[in-house]
């Protein structure tokens, strides 16, 4: 059964407002030390990947780096693509997110030319809209010294066929009966993702005690983008409203299957295992190598 969001997972007072100087510090000290060009960060939604991202980022500019940060999330499919992709194979695959709606031809690319020190447009994905900016507003980077790259299922393995069998929950027993869904997604991460893992140096996996911990760190993060969408409204109104909490548990199950798969494999693949608690701070007794 899928987790559901806990009363108190609405309130500000949980959301962590980033992570401590030292372990910034020690992630940048980490890259720098392996000489990881594209460096990443994988950790299950909300569980603060961009924050670190940008943190490391911010530390390593102030080293004299020129540093390039960039998402998974950024390479999604557009919306009028990821329609296309839901009428001809199944409508599930018109939300964004799930392995199978993502330009990974452009992410290797992308990655490529930042290894290569040439400049290149960097994708942006704006949520809000629900569809990729336009290439005239991405921004350049040129001659970078460290590329972040942070994603939600980065270096996970795809499942077992036997395993795609039973449903998980709601969204796959109602929406998924067959079963053609999930295993378009598998088939995606096991055919198309593995050239862009190959890419990525090394990585850090944020661990979270469960994925319990997922809806409630994903509402926070719903309600930062609320905040967004009412500061925008003051100039245009956006696209899209900020999830309600009935629409974001059915969101986080379409990110589930994959999710508990990133849990039970990463921790052997990631070079840093670094387990969370529920408030997202860094526990004893990581794993890294």
């Amino acid at each position: 059964m899928s987790p559901r969001l806990h009363p108190s997972a609405s309130s500000p007072a949980v959301a962590s407002p980033g992570f401590a100087p030292w372990l910034v510090e020690q992630v940048l000290d980490d890259a720098l030390a392996h000489g990881s060009r594209i460096h990443a960060i994988a950790g299950l939604q909300g569980s603060g990947k961009s924050t670190l991202a940008a943190q490391v980022a911010t530390l390593a500019r102030g080293r004299g780096l020129r540093v390039a940060v960039l998402s998974i999330d950024d390479f999604y499919l557009g919306r009028r693509q990821r329609l296309q992709l839901g009428h001809q194979v199944h409508p599930l695959l018109a939300t964004r997110g799930p392995p199978g709606t993502h330009d990974v031809a452009l992410a290797c690319a992308t990655l490529d030319a930042l290894r290569e020190g040439k400049p290149v447009r960097l994708p942006r994905f704006d949520k809000l809209a629900d569809t990729r900016l336009p290439p005239s507003r991405w921004p350049w980077a040129r001659e970078v010294d460290l590329a972040l790259f942070e994603g939600w299922f980065l270096k996970t393995p795809a499942q077992a066929t036997d395993e795609l069998r039973e449903p998980i929950n709601a969204v796959e027993r109602d929406e998924d009966p067959d079963g053609g869904w999930r295993r378009y997604c598998n088939e995606a991460l096991a055919r198309d993702y593995p050239p862009l893992w190959s890419r990525l140096d090394r990585l850090l996996f944020l661990q979270p005690p469960g994925f319990e911990a997922v809806p409630q760190w994903r509402w926070q993060q719903e309600q930062a983008l609320a905040s967004q969408a009412r500061a925008r409204r003051a100039h245009q109104a956006p696209a899209r409203q900020a999830m309600s909490e009935a629409a974001l548990q059915r969101f986080v199950q379409l990110f589930e299957r994959v999710s508990r798969q990133a849990l039970r494999r990463l921790p052997g693949i990631a070079e840093w295992t670094l387990p969370l608690d529920a408030r997202r701070l860094p526990l004893t007794g990581s794993g890294q190598r």
